[in-house]
């Protein structure tokens, strides 16, 4: 759990970091006259800043929770509930900070590519799934053992137990 909990953390940073690099250098550059960014009545550019202020949030989200299970006690109580639990939210939220770089990546690509290079943007597309299908594809057997194994210590009645 705590070797996962390490490589998620510094895919988790990664993203932070890329999310917020591309915050500040939108695409297309700002005008110089009023400092507004070029393309920002474009839909493609909404969809890229949508997409790229939730993928920093949610992998700031993630970073959090697996902070939160690396800086945990680890005591017996806390792999029935909370480390499973804290594990899952920040596989989901790390899965959907990937999912959305890649949506913000890709109407970047559309927005500088659409028009003179067109055949350009099918290839660059389909490429920025492979990242999305191949974390799906090796994570989500521990998700799966996570939520299978735990789906009642998790979701379920919880005892009077005070810390718990």
């Amino acid at each position: 759990m705590k070797g996962t909990t390490n490589s998620c953390t510094i895919a988790a940073v990664l993203i932070a970091a890329i999310a917020f690099a591309a915050a500040i250098t939108v695409p297309g550059g700002n005008d110089g006259e009023s400092g507004l960014p070029i393309f920002a009545r474009n839909s493609a550019f909404i969809v890229f800043a949508i997409s790229n202020a939730a993928s920093l949030f949610t992998s700031s989200t993630s970073l959090l929770v697996f902070l939160s299970v690396l800086t945990s006690r680890y005591a017996k109580e806390d792999f029935l509930y909370a480390l499973p639990r804290s594990l899952i939210l920040g596989l989901l939220t790390l899965f959907l900070s990937i999912t959305l770089m890649t949506v913000s990546f890709s109407a970047t690509v559309y927005i500088v590519f659409r028009q003179k290079k067109v055949y350009v943007l099918v290839p660059v597309i389909v490429m920025a799934c492979l990242p999305i299908i191949s974390f799906v594809l090796l994570q989500f057997p521990l998700l799966a053992a996570l939520i299978s194994s735990n789906w009642r210590g998790i979701f379920g009645k919880k005892s009077n137990r005070p810390f718990y």
